[in-house]
């Protein structure tokens, strides 16, 4: 009962920002809220505050004891959602497939249901001594992939 209201009042929240999605929610011991959203362009400190408020607002304290936590993914947390991948076109993703395949790429594109990489390798010549620079592609099912982060470079 008290899960179904919650989720309702944040699937109401991310009607009215179709910008945000929702990454994770769970309902924890002494109902602990805890809800973590991602946004097309990011998420700011109001976009938390705009879900916490329409659910905090919304549910009775005389009713309902409750905490609530509202936050977004941080800089290094894996990509879960394909709404992510497509914010990141253009930047480099550290990927780990599940047969452990290791991939530092460029994110060129994303679909509902792969991401293409492309990346420099260097290979020896295909005749005579020495190495050349190719460009490699590897188009990737989101079913395959183990693990993707962006490469935060400085």
């Amino acid at each position: 009962m008290f899960r179904d209201k919650v989720k309702e009042l944040l699937e109401e929240c991310l009607e009215q920002r179709p910008d945000l999605f929702l990454i994770d929610f769970e309902i924890l011991d002494r109902n602990k809220i805890r809800i973590v959203i991602d946004g097309d362009k990011g998420v700011l400190v109001e976009d938390c505050m705009f879900v916490s408020r329409g659910i905090e607002h919304n549910l009775d304290r005389e009713e309902y004891d409750f905490s609530l936590e509202v936050s977004s993914l941080g800089a290094t947390t894996p990509l879960t959602h394909s709404r992510q991948y497509q914010k990141h076109i253009g930047r480099t993703l550290e990927v780990r497939t599940l047969e452990n395949k290791k991939f530092e790429a460029v994110l060129k594109s994303a679909s509902e249901s792969d991401i293409l990489l492309e990346w420099k390798a260097r290979e020896p010549k295909p005749i005579g001594k020495g190495k050349v620079t190719v460009q490699k592609k590897a188009t990737l099912l989101y079913d395959e992939i183990g693990e993707a982060k962006v490469k935060i470079l400085f």
